[in-house]
């Protein structure tokens, strides 16, 4: 493997390192999994990128990596249901420097302007062994979506690694800039990561659709459902995790503002999804839900472990998805939100850092120490940012990411 020090952990995404409990002591190594390799021909050179989990030096796993810490929650979902996830990332991105002309949301010949650019990064992402599904023009100014497959819940999460890196690459190699920052302005459309996600049992059968279900959910998923929408609240310091992201959290934003479960309504934090099969063998391959406050500023690693971790605590708790809402919730009161058991998701990053780590059971899925290291890092991250309006904090993640 490759040599790690813990401190590493607390390296924020402007490069300062937040103050953390690790110091100048200790050592790690990186092992390298050969199933997570990527190789990508640019013409020009050869990219090799692998995957590597973090373990202490005598081979045991580190509590902190985020890879490893999917692998726990993909086992425990195994171990209380005998369940499995299958998931894709959703992803859209801009490129920097666009600016809005009318006509172009969705429009063709902003589509054909980039047309070599999304034939070159489908085209990548088929090489490097990733199902292909879709590229197309976004609403924003110069703002795309890019999706592959389905996979198990790892490899999704790999993939979502590799799609990014891929997409920042073939731009640059087409003299463009790519961003997946969360928000670009404060007055600009946002760039999500929807994670979709469904279940099958051992035997690989999908498990996700009840005709008789509520929203058509089978029990199951009714339950691992209601476990993320109950600790939504605390998931999002992980999921939606810098300082912009709750700007793109926000009622008539197409994204999510409260835990709050959606027939394929784009403003529910998780959204039942559409199907286009009618045979009831169709319907169950295709029945997915997608949860909408998740964006690249987040591992997606560390996004898929504390879905599934919540998704487990449903199942474990016997809980119950609630009826999908079909309403502008932010006309509805505090009490009237809560009589349909939905309130609003946190505001600020520090709102939802407060949340996660007061949440005994939210801490509890992760290994010891692992809420207040991440709550350190993200303090590290905000304090860069001190003295910096709205705007400048935009353009300082639009750089980074």
């Amino acid at each position: 493997g490759v040599g790690w020090t813990p401190t590493n952990a607390m390296i924020s995404c402007f490069d300062g390192i937040a103050k953390g409990p690790f110091g100048s002591l200790g050592d790690l190594v990186l092992i390298p999994d050969p199933a997570a390799a990527l190789e990508l021909d640019l013409g020009d050179r050869v990219e090799r990128l692998m995957l590597s989990d973090i373990h202490e030096l005598d081979g045991a796993p580190w509590g902190m990596c985020t890879r490893l810490m999917l692998k726990a929650a993909i086992a425990r979902l195994e171990q209380v249901a005998g369940l499995s996830v299958t998931a894709t990332f959703e992803h859209e991105f801009q490129l920097k420097g666009g600016t809005a002309a009318p006509g172009e949301a969705f429009g063709y010949q902003a589509f054909a302007a980039h047309r070599s650019l999304g034939e070159a990064v489908m085209g990548a992402l088929s090489a490097a062994g990733m199902e292909t599904d879709s590229f197309l023009r976004e609403f924003g100014p110069d703002q795309f979506e890019v999706t592959v497959g389905p996979r198990d819940a790892l490899r999704a999460a790999d993939e979502a690694v590799f799609l990014r890196e891929i997409v920042r690459l073939v731009a640059k190699a087409h003299g463009e800039e790519a961003t997946f920052s969360p928000i670009q302005s404060p007055t600009g459309v946002g760039n999500g990561v929807h994670v979709h996600m469904s279940l099958r049992d051992r035997t690989g059968t999908p498990v996700t659709w009840d005709s008789n279900g509520p929203g058509e959910l089978s029990a199951v998923a009714s339950a691992f459902v209601a476990g993320i929408l109950r600790d939504m609240p605390a998931l999002v310091a992980l999921t939606a995790p810098s300082d912009i992201s709750y700007l793109r959290l926000t009622p008539h934003r197409w994204s999510a503002a409260y835990n709050n479960l959606g027939f394929h309504d784009r403003e529910a934090a998780v959204r039942i999804c559409p199907v286009t099969g009618k045979s009831p063998d169709v319907i169950a391959r295709q029945y997915n839900f997608e949860y909408r406050a998740a964006d690249a500023a987040a591992s997606p690693h560390l996004v898929l472990a504390a879905l599934i971790h919540a998704g487990c605590h449903g199942i474990e708790d016997g809980l119950t998805a609630p009826r999908p809402t079909g309403e502008d919730l932010s006309l509805l009161s505090a009490p009237e939100l809560a009589a349909r058991g939905v309130e609003r998701l946190p505001k600020t990053l520090v709102a939802a850092l407060d949340r996660f780590v007061s949440s005994r059971r939210v801490c509890g899925w992760f290994p010891i120490g692992f809420a207040d290291v991440y709550r350190a890092h993200k303090l590290g991250e905000l304090a860069e940012l001190d003295g910096k309006d709205t705007a400048a904090r935009c353009a300082a993640y639009a750089a980074v990411y």
